[in-house]
Protein backbone atom coordinates (compact mmCIF):
# COMPACT_ATOMS: atom_id res chain seq x y z
CA UNK A 1 0.00 0.00 0.00
CA UNK A 2 1.07 3.11 -1.09
CA UNK A 3 1.48 5.85 1.99
CA UNK A 4 -1.09 8.65 1.60
CA UNK A 5 0.28 12.12 3.15
CA UNK A 6 -2.96 14.89 3.99
CA UNK A 7 -3.07 18.44 4.63
CA UNK A 8 -6.47 20.44 4.51
CA UNK A 9 -6.74 23.91 3.57
CA UNK A 10 -9.15 27.02 4.26
CA UNK A 11 -10.65 28.15 0.98
CA UNK A 12 -13.95 30.51 -0.15
CA UNK A 13 -15.71 27.21 -0.86
CA UNK A 14 -14.97 25.70 2.40
CA UNK A 15 -12.50 23.50 3.86
CA UNK A 16 -10.51 21.79 1.32
CA UNK A 17 -8.83 18.46 1.92
CA UNK A 18 -5.78 17.25 0.18
CA UNK A 19 -4.24 13.94 -0.35
CA UNK A 20 -0.94 12.59 -2.11
CA UNK A 21 1.40 10.11 -2.46
CA UNK A 22 5.13 11.35 -2.34
CA UNK A 23 5.03 12.99 -5.96
CA UNK A 24 1.60 12.90 -7.15
CA UNK A 25 -1.70 14.45 -5.67
CA UNK A 26 -4.63 11.76 -5.41
CA UNK A 27 -7.73 13.39 -4.13
CA UNK A 28 -9.42 16.42 -3.19
CA UNK A 29 -12.62 16.72 -1.30
CA UNK A 30 -15.08 18.89 0.11
CA UNK A 31 -15.30 16.69 3.52
CA UNK A 32 -12.37 14.62 5.45
CA UNK A 33 -12.15 10.68 3.73
CA UNK A 34 -10.92 8.01 6.05
CA UNK A 35 -7.90 6.88 3.51
CA UNK A 36 -5.48 6.45 6.56
CA UNK A 37 -3.35 9.18 5.70
CA UNK A 38 -1.08 10.96 7.99
CA UNK A 39 -0.78 14.48 8.13
CA UNK A 40 2.17 16.11 6.80
CA UNK A 41 3.81 19.11 5.02
CA UNK A 42 4.62 17.47 1.89
CA UNK A 43 6.01 18.86 -1.29
CA UNK A 44 2.91 18.32 -3.59
CA UNK A 45 0.66 19.06 -1.05
CA UNK A 46 2.33 23.08 -0.53
CA UNK A 47 2.35 23.21 -4.73
CA UNK A 48 -0.98 22.53 -4.41
CA UNK A 49 -2.42 24.90 -1.93
CA UNK A 50 -0.05 27.74 -3.49
CA UNK A 51 -1.40 26.80 -6.72
CA UNK A 52 -5.40 26.59 -5.20
CA UNK A 53 -4.73 29.97 -3.20
CA UNK A 54 -3.82 31.77 -7.12
CA UNK A 55 -6.91 29.89 -8.76
CA UNK A 56 -9.11 31.54 -6.10
CA UNK A 57 -7.55 34.82 -6.11
CA UNK A 58 -8.16 35.04 -9.94
CA UNK A 59 -4.61 34.50 -10.88
CA UNK A 60 -3.87 31.13 -11.77
CA UNK A 61 -6.15 29.47 -14.82
CA UNK A 62 -4.37 26.22 -15.48
CA UNK A 63 -2.93 24.08 -12.81
CA UNK A 64 0.59 22.28 -12.70
CA UNK A 65 0.16 19.71 -9.90
CA UNK A 66 1.49 16.57 -10.98
CA UNK A 67 -1.74 13.66 -10.15
CA UNK A 68 -2.77 10.13 -10.18
CA UNK A 69 -6.22 8.76 -11.35
CA UNK A 70 -7.77 5.42 -10.40
CA UNK A 71 -10.36 4.87 -11.72
CA UNK A 72 -12.00 2.53 -15.06
CA UNK A 73 -10.94 3.26 -18.64
CA UNK A 74 -13.93 4.86 -18.98
CA UNK A 75 -13.78 7.11 -16.19
CA UNK A 76 -10.42 8.45 -16.78
CA UNK A 77 -11.46 9.11 -20.47
CA UNK A 78 -14.15 11.07 -19.18
CA UNK A 79 -11.73 12.86 -16.64
CA UNK A 80 -9.36 13.51 -19.22
CA UNK A 81 -11.81 14.86 -21.53
CA UNK A 82 -12.74 17.48 -19.02
CA UNK A 83 -8.83 18.62 -18.60
CA UNK A 84 -9.56 19.97 -22.24
CA UNK A 85 -12.34 22.57 -21.37
CA UNK A 86 -10.52 25.97 -21.13
CA UNK A 87 -10.90 27.82 -17.86
CA UNK A 88 -14.01 30.08 -17.98
CA UNK A 89 -15.65 27.78 -20.64
CA UNK A 90 -18.57 25.66 -19.99
CA UNK A 91 -19.60 22.03 -21.82
CA UNK A 92 -22.55 20.29 -21.74
CA UNK A 93 -22.57 16.31 -20.91
CA UNK A 94 -23.33 15.56 -24.55
CA UNK A 95 -20.28 17.97 -25.51
CA UNK A 96 -17.92 15.50 -23.02
CA UNK A 97 -18.96 12.54 -24.07
CA UNK A 98 -18.06 13.23 -27.57
CA UNK A 99 -14.78 14.30 -26.38
CA UNK A 100 -14.32 10.89 -24.37
CA UNK A 101 -14.95 9.21 -27.70
CA UNK A 102 -18.33 8.15 -26.67
CA UNK A 103 -21.23 9.81 -27.98
CA UNK A 104 -24.23 8.00 -26.22
CA UNK A 105 -22.75 8.07 -22.97
CA UNK A 106 -24.03 11.92 -21.34
CA UNK A 107 -25.52 10.12 -18.55
CA UNK A 108 -22.32 7.91 -18.08
CA UNK A 109 -20.45 10.99 -18.02
CA UNK A 110 -22.20 12.69 -15.65
CA UNK A 111 -21.75 9.21 -13.17
CA UNK A 112 -17.97 9.71 -13.87
CA UNK A 113 -17.81 13.26 -12.97
CA UNK A 114 -19.58 12.63 -9.48
CA UNK A 115 -16.63 10.19 -9.39
CA UNK A 116 -13.95 13.13 -9.71
CA UNK A 117 -11.29 12.32 -7.19
CA UNK A 118 -9.48 16.02 -8.09
CA UNK A 119 -12.30 18.35 -8.59
CA UNK A 120 -11.66 22.05 -9.01
CA UNK A 121 -8.14 20.92 -10.71
CA UNK A 122 -9.78 18.28 -13.02
CA UNK A 123 -12.68 20.53 -13.73
CA UNK A 124 -16.41 18.67 -14.04
CA UNK A 125 -17.73 22.52 -12.55
CA UNK A 126 -17.19 23.31 -16.19
CA UNK A 127 -19.81 20.64 -17.80
CA UNK A 128 -23.39 21.63 -17.28
CA UNK A 129 -26.85 20.40 -19.05
CA UNK A 130 -27.78 20.94 -22.80
CA UNK A 131 -30.63 23.57 -21.41
CA UNK A 132 -28.00 25.77 -19.71
CA UNK A 133 -28.76 24.64 -16.21
CA UNK A 134 -25.91 24.25 -14.01
CA UNK A 135 -26.53 20.57 -13.22
CA UNK A 136 -24.78 19.29 -10.35
CA UNK A 137 -21.49 19.08 -9.20
CA UNK A 138 -19.71 16.12 -6.60
CA UNK A 139 -23.12 14.82 -5.73
CA UNK A 140 -21.52 13.15 -2.42
CA UNK A 141 -20.98 16.59 -0.50
CA UNK A 142 -23.79 19.09 0.41
CA UNK A 143 -24.04 22.02 -0.94
CA UNK A 144 -22.45 21.35 -4.72
CA UNK A 145 -24.65 23.46 -6.17
CA UNK A 146 -23.66 26.28 -4.60
CA UNK A 147 -19.68 25.19 -5.12
CA UNK A 148 -20.33 24.94 -8.62
CA UNK A 149 -21.81 28.24 -9.44
CA UNK A 150 -18.82 29.69 -7.37
CA UNK A 151 -16.58 28.44 -9.20
CA UNK A 152 -18.44 29.13 -12.71
CA UNK A 153 -18.82 32.63 -11.47
CA UNK A 154 -14.96 32.73 -10.60
CA UNK A 155 -14.14 31.68 -14.07
CA UNK A 156 -16.58 34.15 -15.55
CA UNK A 157 -14.56 37.26 -13.68
CA UNK A 158 -11.76 39.02 -15.69
CA UNK A 159 -8.35 38.11 -15.32
CA UNK A 160 -6.70 39.68 -11.68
Amino acid sequence: MIPLFFRSTPSPIGTLYLYACKDRLRRLSFAPLDLHARETHSPILALTIRELSLYFAGSLREFHIPFQLDGTPFEQNAWRALLQIPYGETRSYQEQALMAGSKNASRAVGSANRKNPIPILIPCHRVIRSDGSIGGYNGREAGGGRIKQFLLSLEARPPS
